[in-house]
């Protein structure tokens, strides 16, 4: 079993897509390496690849308060992101990056061990639920793999740019706070 030292620092060298060519900082991930809960978003923005930290810029401010708001310490999360290296100008990652990035993510879910996965938008639930995924669709829905127990909602910078989606991702938040409260209580 890979240490998180060694597989810090195989993301660190990690050159296998485009992305490493302009990166600033590999964006691992941040919280609870023994979490009940993983949080999975997309890619990193601008001050996530300053700073080497996901989820600080104004969408990881968001899901901070919401977290707050729902009860859901920080002892209880981890949070990364499919893609580790930021996509130039916040695009999408391409299929080839996400590709390219599956098992670093694989490799942090066997290091956190995590009860629930949450996904944070569509192209984390392509990658980690199916990859025709439709979050307008299908955000909400709890699913179970291999004991796991998985949910999609909006990403936080989603309901930045629209405001109507706030109020079902806050939906999506209690009812993970339900299933975090199930799990800790069946423990």
């Amino acid at each position: 079993m890979i240490t998180w030292e060694e597989f810090n620092e195989k993301c660190g060298q990690c050159k296998k897509c485009r992305l490493c060519e302009k990166r600033t900082n590999v964006v691992i991930g941040k919280g609870s390496k023994t979490a009940e809960i993983m949080f999975i978003g997309e890619g990193p923005g601008e001050q996530e690849d300053m700073t080497g930290v996901p989820f600080v810029g104004l969408a990881g401010q968001l899901l901070s308060k919401m977290l707050l708001a729902a009860g859901i310490d920080e002892s209880h999360y981890y949070i990364c992101n499919v893609v580790k290296c930021r996509p130039p100008k916040n695009r999408v990652p391409l299929e080839d990056e996400v590709a390219n990035c599956m098992n670093y993510l694989r490799y942090q879910f066997l290091l956190v061990r995590p009860k629930i996965i949450v996904c944070l938008g569509s192209t984390a639930a392509k990658a980690v639920i199916d990859r025709d995924f439709k979050i307008t669709q299908q955000r909400g829905v709890w699913s179970e793999k291999k004991g796991i127990s998985i949910l999609a909602t909006y990403h936080p910078a989603a309901l930045l740019r629209d405001e109507s989606k706030k109020k079902p991702a806050w939906e999506d938040m209690k009812s993970i706070r339900k299933k975090l409260d199930e799990i800790t209580n069946a423990s």
